[in-house]
């Protein structure tokens, strides 16, 4: 039998949190949700989708990844009729309130023998006012994890804080400023989700940022816009942490580097087709550029074909502070997807290349790639492993369905082969998952989500090596 923590200490924090006072840099989106990274319905731009005919006809499923951001997806995705319907909002009265409990059990065997485990009570609660003057609105989230069971010999979950240590934080507190119907600016702690800088909501609670952006829309319908945003991020709360500190310290920067990284980019939409780029310069650290295409051709009612192309550069910057060597490399990716009703079947393939570290007048080969500030765009990045080391090649093959809507179930099973990496004493993985959702339809508990997420990987080498996790996750939406 798990030893527990006192449940009324534990019920204390959530009420706590609760005063606290939502929100991801679609910058009115509610709260990051990781159930809706298993969609039911596809509502990525571009994705070409159908919605069902039939009240109990289930909608193609997406195949992003749970707490990963593509292109597509990043920044506003509202109508311009919701700017517009927003910029008539009025001060407190038009307060909008969220709040989100989450319960998490996960449990791993690692690569090493050793086991995390631990199983945490909590979530989010927030707020959101209107316009204040049809000009100034504020918002504000707090979080918060709790434990119910984590013995200090099990540690590394991220569902708590080194030493299975609760957290509760003032993860946003912001004020966002109309500038125009279809333009707004925002200053403070923030949510944010773009390709390398997001919310990675996949645990317990999100990445959030202190920031100062611009963000907005251009075009009169849905059909062909360009959403776009600029700005400078500061800092960065972990998902587990309660303190926010400087990107590059993030980064894996020495300690007393305090560098913020400067950001900007579009994505241009017309009807099936959506092309993005996005740029990420922090000085003396890393400079990291993304571009991503989508396109899907309907063959019928409910079938088509999709097609999406990703690239990403990363390199060194200045002084390199960094790593204290100059480094270079860069990753693609191809996705081929065939959506049938409630079928997507896909099929991925990238290519890491090997990299070039420069240091002491000589040059060296071998280089990953990285993610520093959210999970990790590649579409072979999945629930454990990232596939992005260097010289590492990897195909993926996957299948996602979403049964009759009055059942509420989803389901996806993946398989990523890698290739040895171009490093000493780093070896093959192969990784498996499986991912089932369930969404009550009754309406008493259909704000209630239930997911089971499993993920094996297996290791070549001198000794077969295997990594084993299961994450058992219960969410309940309050609005």
């Amino acid at each position: 039998m798990r030893g527990r923590t006192d449940p009324l200490a534990v019920l204390g924090a959530v009420s706590a949190m609760a005063l606290y006072a939502n929100f991801a840099w679609a910058l009115d989106a509610p709260t990051p949700d990781p159930a809706a990274a298993m969609q039911v319905a596809s509502t990525s731009a571009g994705s070409g989708a159908a919605a069902g005919s039939e009240d109990n006809e289930a909608e193609t499923p997406d195949s992003v990844e749970q707490g990963h951001t593509q292109m597509p997806d990043s920044f506003d995705r509202r109508p311009i009729a919701a700017l517009l319907h927003e910029s008539r909002l009025v001060g407190l009265r038009d307060t909008t309130f969220n709040m989100q409990l989450r319960t998490y059990d996960l449990d791993r065997i690692n690569f090493d023998g050793s086991d995390s485990e631990a199983w945490t009570l909590g979530g989010s609660a927030g707020f959101k006012t209107g316009y204040f003057g049809n000009f100034a609105a504020l918002g504000a989230t707090g979080y918060t994890s709790q434990r119910l069971y984590g013995p200090l010999d099990k540690d590394g979950t991220k569902l708590l804080q080194t030493g299975q240590e609760p957290y509760t934080v003032m993860g946003e507190l912001y004020g966002q400023f109309r500038l125009t119907d279809g333009i707004v600016a925002i200053a403070g702690r923030k949510a944010l989700d773009t390709p390398y800088i997001n919310t990675q909501d996949s645990l317990m609670t999100p990445n959030t940022f202190n920031l100062y952006a611009v963000q907005g829309t251009i075009g009169s319908t849905d059909e062909r816009t360009l959403r776009f945003g600029a700005g400078f991020v500061d800092q960065i709360k972990e998902r587990n942490s309660e303190n926010f500190q400087s990107m590059a310290t993030a980064a894996g920067a020495p300690g007393g580097v305090d560098r913020g990284v400067y950001t900007a980019g579009a994505i241009y939409k017309a009807g099936t087709f959506a092309i993005g780029a996005i740029d990420y310069y922090s000085a003396d650290i890393i400079n990291i550029a993304y571009t991503e295409i989508k396109y899907t051709i309907a063959l019928d009612k409910r079938v088509s074909l999709r097609f999406g192309a990703q690239y990403a550069d990363q390199s060194s910057t200045g002084t390199d502070l960094l790593t204290g060597k100059s480094f270079s490399t860069h990753q693609g990716g191809f996705k081929a997807e065939l959506a049938i009703g409630p079928a997507l079947f896909t099929t991925v393939h990238t290519i890491t290349a090997v990299g070039t570290v420069t240091g002491s007048g000589s040059t060296a080969s071998g280089t990953d790639m990285r993610n520093p500030w959210g999970a990790y765009p590649g579409y072979t990045a999945v629930q454990i492993e990232n596939f992005y080391r260097a010289g590492e090649n990897a195909t993926m093959l996957r299948a996602a369905y979403n049964f009759p809507r009055f059942t509420g179930l989803s389901v996806y099973a993946l398989w990523v082969d890698g290739s040895t990496p171009n490093v000493n004493k780093q070896y093959a993985q192969k990784e498996t998952d499986l991912n089932v959702k369930w969404n009550p339809q009754s309406p008493a508990w259909k704000q209630l989500t239930l997911l089971v997420r499993y993920g094996h990987v297996s290791q070549g080498g001198p000794t077969d090596q295997h990594e084993d996790e299961l994450r058992l996750v219960l969410y309940y939406q309050l609005r």
